[in-house]
């Protein structure tokens, strides 16, 4: 498990496989562990957050519809390259725009704090249990045998990814699909989640600095979830 790496040591262990950067060599991510986190804190910081999230998306969809804003329209041209269709399968940075002008669902501060952060500055971000990770993750091609732990019909569930698919995995399966679309049960942010790894994707025309500012917000917010919350993070890519 990857408790048995420092999040150091975890994070220059993650690698992204050069057949994803041949789809989009413009593709970088910014990898975050936050340690110390108490998830159920109640936080004035994420209240704000959401706020802001909420009327940052509506500003955005007054003035352009959600598919021809900058970071979307990108991961749609990023979803077609694999063959997925992003008109059924939206990406986690659609899905939650569309979602926060009507209202951002609210789980607690440490999920609502990620989610206002990936509305807010138009960044697709995960958010994952570290400790539940079985060594460092990797952006890869499925082959179609890898499992995916998720829920079917109301019922716990193994699927498989297409073949070809962009996919998140770590040593026992996948983590994430269709890059950033939907997330596993295996490694899901709980109640219990002390440690967290994030994941802030980013495709151009998005600068190196504005993911920077997003990982830079992300991790002094997460610093109002505890006393000792320490953060480490690791930028790879197309740098």
């Amino acid at each position: 498990m990857s408790s048995r790496l420092s999040p150091t040591e975890f994070l220059y262990g993650c690698s992204i496989d050069p057949a994803v950067l041949e789809l989009r060599p413009d593709y970088r991510a910014l990898l975050l562990v936050a340690e110390g986190l108490e998830p159920q804190a109640d936080n004035e910081v994420a209240d704000d957050l959401i706020r802001r999230a909420e009327a940052r998306a509506a500003a955005l969809l007054a003035d352009a519809p959600v598919d021809q804003l900058p970071q979307i329209s990108a991961w749609r041209d990023a979803y077609r390259s694999f063959g997925a269709k992003p008109q059924r399968t939206r990406n986690s940075l659609e899905a939650l725009t569309r979602r926060a002008a009507a209202g951002l669902p609210r789980v607690n501060a440490l999920t609502d704090i990620y989610n206002a952060i990936s509305v807010l500055h138009q960044i697709p971000l995960g958010g994952e249990d570290f400790e539940r990770y079985e060594g460092p993750t990797r952006l890869a091609r499925a082959t179609g045998e890898e499992e995916f732990d998720t829920i079917a019909a109301g019922e716990p569930a193994i699927e498989h990814p297409e073949p070809g698919e962009v996919i998140w995995r770590d040593d026992a399966g996948v983590t994430c699909r269709r890059w950033n679309w939907r997330q596993g049960r295996r490694t899901a942010l709980s109640a219990e989640t002390t440690t967290a790894f994030f994941i802030l994707d980013a495709l151009a025309p998005l600068a190196d600095g504005q993911l920077e500012e997003a990982g830079e917000a992300l991790g002094q917010a997460l610093e109002s979830l505890g006393s000792a919350v320490q953060v480490s993070k690791r930028m790879a890519g197309a740098l």
